[in-house]
């Protein structure tokens, strides 16, 4: 079972609440620890997140590992950190052992435990064990302490603004020749642990397989780099294009059958080599179909389908997304829908796979108004129209903010020049700040791999997000009083 916190203060050791961080400083350090020193200094806020933790958070460090465990809280600070800093683990190492105000609030100012070294493997294994679910009901908790440091009254209605936006996946550009490329390698890979494994020799040219492979599919990128402009030269170019697409299809093959002749041959599988097997047989697939489009797309100049596609072998679930920005053409990520209330607190988001604006807006709304019972209004923009939307809404909400897209009728136009309408509409914009805050602070592209971990790192985004919201309140209203104090003094002289 994991420990929540230290529960005995040893010597030297200073109390949470206690630790002077530095309200001067504009950085983002101190803003999200004095979040996160605010939460904690509230015992019920503090012992429901630890709960909600304690229900998510199982211990899952081996035995044989020998490296010591971290506490529930110890957690959630570097975790909360890596995101909202937008770090990797080298860094988030280097300021878990060597920045004092951190150390501290991980709770290592004693004498006893001043030497405490956390390993590079003990934050990986440990900083995003944190499952979205538990962040969600976390991110509830936090809201509701930032509301009550605002003297929100409970009753006051809450005014939300919702909008969506890309957070990419850690891939490169795809290309059928990039994937089918990283599928062989992958698969080449495994294939050559098995071989160890099993004591086999079949496969000792591995390593000129995987280099020429990659020549191929230099081969295919010089041929299209120039730009002939006589109509003899494009066919020449385009013959050169065709030639070197075949001859890394035809390698691309042999690599597949010799890959699927290995997979009949080798002894019966058990516990340890299943998965192996398994993911050998994933990546075959992947290398398969792209091999099967490049053929279609080359050869036959057919045009693929966008949904048949696959953007990464890694990341699967990548869509291809274009929302008609200024510079940017493409992105490949998921879209997340946030939703942001008058205090600049992100209240709800959810991630958006294969669905549209239009198709989520009513159940998002829903389920925001069973976390908040109090979101009264709330604005979107036209992408969230549509006729089902406009009168569900209106009934779910007290003023629904939704502009319609194309012509209006008199009705609806007497709607949207309404001085509340308008008004509301105008603040909407204010939510573009809130994405752009989410990106800054890590959510612009998620750097861990796997689907799970998508959901987790984004909603870990949104928790640090409005720690770092709370602490740059606190923070005003610190300097706030500081100056008040300085000029009382200043009077008294």
């Amino acid at each position: 079972m994991r420990i929540a916190e230290k529960k005995q203060l040893q010597l030297g050791d200073l109390p949470i609440s206690e630790i002077e961080i530095d309200f001067k400083s504009r950085d983002d350090i101190p803003a999200v620890l004095l979040g996160l020193q605010h939460v904690h200094s509230n015992q019920t806020i503090r012992e429901n997140i630890f709960s909600i933790l304690e229900d998510h958070c199982t211990t899952k460090i081996s035995q044989s590992t020998g490296r010591q465990g971290m506490t529930l809280w110890n957690i959630l600070v570097l975790a909360v950190l890596r995101v909202s800093l937008n770090i990797d683990y080298d860094r988030l190492q280097s300021l878990a052992n060597d920045h004092k105000t951190i150390r501290n609030m991980l709770g290592h100012g004693g004498i006893f435990d001043s030497d405490h070294y956390y390993c590079l493997q003990t934050i990986r294994d440990n900083v995003m064990k944190i499952p979205a679910d538990a962040m969600r009901d976390i991110n509830v908790l936090i809201v509701q302490t930032g509301h009550d440091y605002v003297e929100h009254d409970a009753n006051a209605p809450l005014h939300g603004r919702a909008d969506s936006y890309v957070v990419e996946t850690n891939v490169d550009y795809p290309t059928d020749v990039k994937l089918t490329v990283d599928a062989l390698r992958s698969a080449i890979r495994i294939v050559v642990m098995l071989c160890g494994i099993f004591r086999l020799t079949s496969w000792r040219e591995h390593k000129s397989m995987n280099k020429k492979v990659k020549k191929l599919a230099r081969k295919v990128g010089k041929s299209k780099k120039s730009r002939p402009k006589s109509k003899q030269g494009k066919e020449e170019k385009e013959k050169a294009v065709q030639e070197a697409y075949q001859e890394f299809m035809s390698y691309a093959l042999y690599c597949v059958d010799k890959i699927e002749t290995f997979l009949t041959a080798i002894p019966t599988p058990d516990v340890v080599t299943d998965p192996m097997i398994a993911e050998i047989k994933m990546f075959r697939d992947f290398a398969k179909l792209q091999i099967n489009q490049m053929y279609r797309r080359v050869i036959m100049e057919e045009r693929i389908p966008n949904n048949e596609k696959i953007f990464s072998v890694f990341e699967e679930y990548t869509e291809w997304i274009s929302k008609g920005k200024a510079g940017v053409k493409v992105e490949f990520g998921l879209k997340v829908c946030i939703l942001e209330d008058q205090y600049r607190f992100v209240l709800y988001h959810r991630i958006m796979q294969d669905e549209e604006d239009s198709g989520i807006a009513i159940e998002f709304i829903e389920i925001a108004q069973k976390l908040f019972p109090n979101l009264r209004t709330c604005s979107f923009d036209k992408g969230f129209h549509n006729p089902k939307n406009q009168k569900k809404l209106a009934e779910l909400l007290d003023m629904c903010v939704l502009p319609k897209k194309g012509k209006r009728n008199v009705e609806e136009k007497k709607r949207e020049h309404q001085e509340e309408f308008i008004k509301a509409r105008h603040q909407h914009s204010a939510v573009e700040s809130a994405i752009n805050a989410l990106e800054a602070h890590g959510l612009n592209r998620c750097p861990d791999r796997g689907h799970e971990r998508f959901y987790n790192y984004v909603a870990l985004g949104v928790v640090g997000r409005n720690l770092h919201r709370l602490g740059c309140l606190i923070r005003a209203k610190a300097q706030e009083d500081a100056k008040k104090e300085a000029v009382r003094l200043r009077r008294a002289a």
